[in-house]
């Protein structure tokens, strides 16, 4: 084996026209992105504000959690008009400017469906919940008590409790996977599944170029309403609900992950094909997350994305455990795409999940542009912001109300974005109090002090965003030649005109790494590293990208 390394350059291509495969995409939480009207809450107006922020960091899509018409008992997850915008958050007027404005920059806008459940308060089920007889009575999942009068099944759910609540209008139960405002609805009525589709084709009308399917596989239930059984103690994942939630306790085959939700996405794919739309769907579950990944992104006719918890969840990854889940992901999706993120709104920012330093982060920042898939980058992440204390009172989140203090909930990463350090409220806000206070540690990395040091982590966000821009193999090529030496993970990713091999060590200490045969000049990475004919040296926590000399 000999390899011999020089300096490249960087090459700058253009993407492919199916932008999906590979796209960078920048989750925003509407709440606490921007807050343009002062009442301490962020709105549509404060996000097109700083789309040109987004825009310069070079992502291809924003994802925009819900801002749908809501009580907001689930902050917007709990959706009472699906065809129109809360006002908290603006008007549809404001949704139009924000989708041109993005548009105009470059950026294309992903809107968060959440079509598994909505509220209470949605005209369809206080319709549904009125009698047994209605148009819409079968809209929702109702069932007779069992002969004693308890649920009739053991189904839980996320929230704590059962899954199942009694309604003294019809007297039957309805179900519901999250809380008790949150009913789930039929889809095995096909006026429903009609009905939801027709709400997908009004955003696709008002220039959306996609969507984020919120909880995909717990669409459809089993409609016979047989138990759940029980898993073993050694097989409990808490990736999904906390290890104190007795979720975990449940193989939960019935009450989601059922085959007939395959139906329903192959019409929400039709209905997405003409306006070149693409969706990711949010797959929640412990044990079988990615076979339901594969499952749901196989073909041509599915969902485009998936996004399982493996990276969202769990001890800090390392080398071995990231060779494991790529060759997973490569036997159970091969013909599937996935789409990796380290945070968003329902986890604890992976800063401090992983208890990560500066050169940590920026590592793992690396090896997301390099995997094979789509990328998802949570507000804030780039500027390295840290998952925030919040005492009981401060608390909003109603699942961390339920578990504390064994697990506080949502909020800590739910904070508002902090644009400025002159200000306690970040530049979020002109508002006395926002609706979750800023962190004060979050201060010292407010956008406008990480714009002053080129060496921040907001700039090597933008940097490898470019380099994955750059090289078509990062975005869509395949994945080869896994290999680990010791805290190193190396692999070549490859299309056919380009061929690159990427480096990475997991560690803060030095790290020898075998090299592929033949002579590579440098693309991106450690300076540093120490070549010495068929191995490097890699320092605490460098990666090195590669080509082959005389590539493109």
């Amino acid at each position: 084996m000999n390899a011999t390394v020089a300096k490249c350059d960087l090459t700058y291509l253009d993407k492919r026209a199916d932008w999906w495969r590979g796209a960078v995409i920048y989750q925003i939480y509407p709440r606490s992105f921007q807050d343009d009207s002062g009442d301490g809450v962020g709105d549509l107006r404060g996000i097109t504000r700083r789309l040109p922020y987004i825009a310069s960091l070079g992502v291809d899509a924003i994802w925009i959690s819900p801002f749908f018409t809501s009580p907001m008992k689930d902050f917007g997850y709990d959706v009472s008009d699906y065809r129109d915008v809360d006002p908290m958050f603006g008007t549809l007027s404001d949704f139009d400017t924000l989708v041109q404005t993005a548009h105009g920059l470059g950026l294309k806008i992903m809107i968060d469906l959440v079509l598994s459940h909505s509220s209470d308060q949605h005209p369809w089920f206080v319709e549904s919940r009125a009698d047994r007889d209605n148009d819409k009575a079968n809209w929702y999942v109702w069932s007779d008590a069992n002969p004693d009068g308890t649920p009739p099944t053991n189904w839980l759910s996320i929230f704590g409790g059962s899954a199942w609540t009694w309604d003294a209008r019809r007297c039957q139960y309805y179900m519901h996977n999250f809380l008790v405002s949150q009913p789930d609805l039929n889809f095995h009525e096909p006026a429903v599944q009609e009905a939801l589709l027709d709400v997908a084709r009004f955003w696709l009308e008002r220039g959306v170029d996609g969507f984020r399917l919120d909880t995909i596989n717990f669409y459809t239930h089993d409609a016979k309403l047989r138990d759940n059984p029980p898993l073993p103690p050694e097989k409990r994942n808490a990736s999904i609900a906390p290890a104190v939630n007795p979720y975990n306790h449940q193989e939960h085959l019935y009450d989601k992950n059922r085959p007939e939700t395959l139906d329903f996405l192959r019409k929400l794919r039709a209905a997405m094909d003409p306006y070149g739309a693409a969706a990711v769907g949010e797959v929640g579950d412990a044990q079988r997350g990615l076979e339901i990944m594969g499952e749901y992104t196989a073909g041509d006719d599915l969902v485009q994305m998936c996004y399982a918890f493996e990276l969202l969840s769990g001890d800090r990854p390392d080398a071995a455990s990231i060779a494991d889940l790529m060759d997973h992901v490569a036997r159970v999706a091969k013909d599937g795409w996935a789409c990796w993120a380290y945070s968003n709104h329902d986890v604890m920012r992976h800063a401090s999940r992983w208890n990560l330093t500066e050169d940590a982060q920026k590592l793992f920042a690396t090896l997301l542009m390099c995997l094979r898939g789509s990328a998802c980058i949570y507000q804030g992440e780039e500027l390295g912001l840290t998952e925030a204390e919040l005492s009981f009172d401060d608390l909003q989140d109603p699942y961390g109300v339920e578990f504390w203090p064994e697990f506080k909930g949502r909020d800590g990463c739910r904070t508002p974005m902090v644009w400025e350090a002159s200000n306690s409220q970040g530049g979020f806000t002109t508002a006395v109090k926002p609706w979750l206070p800023v962190a004060p540690e979050h201060l010292r990395h407010a956008v406008a002090v990480a714009e002053q040091d080129e060496t921040s982590l907001l700039h090597h966000y933008r940097h490898v965003i470019a380099l994955r821009n750059a090289h078509p193999a990062l975005a869509h090529g395949v994945m080869e030649a896994l290999l680990i030496d010791g805290s190193a993970l190396s692999f070549l990713r490859r299309t056919e005109d380009q061929t690159l091999w990427c480096a990475f060590n997991l560690s803060d200490e030095d790290q020898a790494v075998t090299m592929p045969d033949g002579n590579w000049c440098v693309v991106d990475g450690a300076e540093t590293a120490v070549t010495g004919g068929a191995s490097c040296v890699l320092g605490a926590w460098q990666s090195l990208v590669m080509k082959p000399e005389g590539d493109k």
